[in-house]
């Protein structure tokens, strides 16, 4: 070798330590307020979607569901598509890795098993009382339920529905088994629509009926409305159900009568699929309604000395931003008070400032993606928690949903595993921006003790993380359970 080849060499030795250095150092810099890390799961490096928080026994059990990618499995060494998690968080500062369930191949939505829920079976109406049961879907095709009742251990029940030609936010009432599956069929005018089934005895899914927004069903002409993004229920005691359709454009929420939607003529017609809607709220062009996470029963402080209105309903509609820069419209969460169902009225909104980081330059996706979905006793109708893609996991004081406060926020950094997020589908002029790698907070979630689990669309992993301050003071923590 030359003395000039050696010097090169040596040259760019010290220009990749360098690089390595300063990738170290990037990857150690979490950003927090009134929140700390509690514990961490790296996920095996897979891009995550919805985590839910189970107690089974005396063991809490969480269930990640991730987009597709393909990635090694060290419990068995061989390289596995990207489908569920399992990890016992029982000693939230020690995660355990118990499995890791293969899902669909193909590439972020279009693979993977992105949607999980947990039921036992002490609380279905048919289930084995002695089992644990989990909902989720098999990338874009179909839905199943396994027996998880030895976490580390499942097996598959039942194929519940396939050769679907789309899937995503499912929501399964454990009190009665009603299951709101958000499918493509084939028939349909859309990719996603909901397709309802009881699932009390989940050995045995009973099909009930397939519902949307008229315009979707099979046969119509014209426009077709946006798709569903996700259907939350009240179960029969609220006699609710609201539907959010869009991500980043069009968003539309639904309020439903659940009885009429049941028990009401099956066949989608326009007259059958609007017998069960009590009200339909547009949003402007560029919002979408990721997730409709009801708060009802308010009672608000400022309005104790009026005569009427001081306790109202809301509903809390959370958009998603797709595009990264900022290059759309700001995805951002929006109150609307629906105390009078058939007049929704939007009252507030919150996004994170985006000079308090600078977050449209930082790299991926700025703006909200979804709330929790479990409402833990100590924070109900208390505290809510968002997931805001490059700006981490943000907490809001919600007491006065006129003027919700942010108290609390928990920025990651980035480690080895965090990946350049693709790009949205749009056409839009990316700049250098866009081939950053940055922290993409995807989802959040709650269990009964009070930990807050956030996981990463860019590889990240999960975080198990809990308030302080005067943000840990916001919470009810004489709820917390034992």
């Amino acid at each position: 070798m030359t003395q000039f080849g050696f010097v090169k060499c040596l040259t760019l030795a010290a220009a990749l330590a360098m690089s390595a250095l300063a990738l170290a150092q990037e990857a150690t810099k979490d950003e927090a307020r009134n929140m700390k890390l509690v514990g961490y799961s790296d996920l095996q490096a897979r891009t995550a979607y919805q985590p839910v928080i189970q107690k089974q026994g005396e063991r809490w059990i969480a269930y990640i569901g991730h987009h597709g990618d393909k990635k090694p499995n060290f419990l068995t060494s061989a390289v596995e598509d990207n489908g569920t998690s399992i990890i016992d968080v029982t000693d939230p500062a020690k995660p355990k890795y118990l499995k890791h369930i293969p899902g669909e191949e193909g590439m972020a939505e279009q693979g993977g098993a992105q949607m999980v829920r947990i039921c036992s079976g002490a609380e279905l109406p048919k289930g084995d009382k002695n089992k644990f049961y989990m909902l989720r879907v098999f990338g874009n095709q179909a839905h199943e339920v396994w027996d998880v009742t030895d976490p580390a251990k499942p097996s598959l029940l039942t194929t519940i529905v396939k050769g679907l030609k789309g899937t995503h936010k499912n929501f399964w009432e454990c009190d009665t088994g009603i299951a709101y599956l958000v499918s493509g069929h084939p028939q349909w005018r859309t990719n996603r629509m909901t397709q309802i089934y009881d699932l009390s005895d989940p050995a045995k899914p009973v099909f009930i009926r397939d519902f949307g927004l008229v315009g979707q069903q099979p046969g119509a002409t014209g426009d077709v409305p946006i798709s569903v993004h996700g259907p939350m229920s009240t179960g029969p005691k609220g006699n609710r159900v609201y539907f959010g359709y869009g991500t980043n454009t069009d968003g539309v929420l639904q309020i439903v009568d659940r009885e009429k939607l049941l028990k009401g003529p099956k066949e989608p017609t326009p007259e059958n699929l609007l017998l069960p809607q009590v009200a339909r709220m547009e949003l402007p062009p560029m919002h979408g309604a990721h997730t409709t996470f009801p708060l009802l029963g308010m009672k608000i402080e400022e309005f104790s000395k009026n005569l009427l209105g001081k306790t109202r309903d809301f509903i809390v509609i959370t958009d998603e931003a797709i595009q990264k820069e900022c290059l759309e419209g700001r995805q951002m969460v929006w109150f609307v008070d629906i105390t009078t169902e058939t007049k929704p009225m939007g009252i507030s909104s919150w996004t994170v400032p985006e000079k308090s980081g600078n977050f449209c330059s930082r790299g991926g996706r700025f703006g909200t993606h979804s709330s929790n979905e479990h409402a833990a006793p100590m924070y109900d109708k208390r505290i809510m928690f968002f997931a805001h893609f490059n700006a981490g996991v943000r907490a809001l004081d919600i007491r006065d949903p006129f003027n919700p406060k942010e108290i609390a926020y928990f920025v990651p950094g980035m480690n080895k595993n965090t990946v350049v997020l693709a790009t949205g589908t749009a056409k839009v002029p990316y700049t250098a921006t866009s081939d950053k790698r940055a922290i993409q907070t995807n989802n959040v979630e709650v269990d009964d003790r009070g930990y807050i689990y956030i996981v990463d669309r860019a590889n990240t992993g999960m975080h198990i993380l809990q308030l302080t301050g005067s943000a840990h003071k916001v919470a009810d923590w004489k709820a917390v359970a034992k």
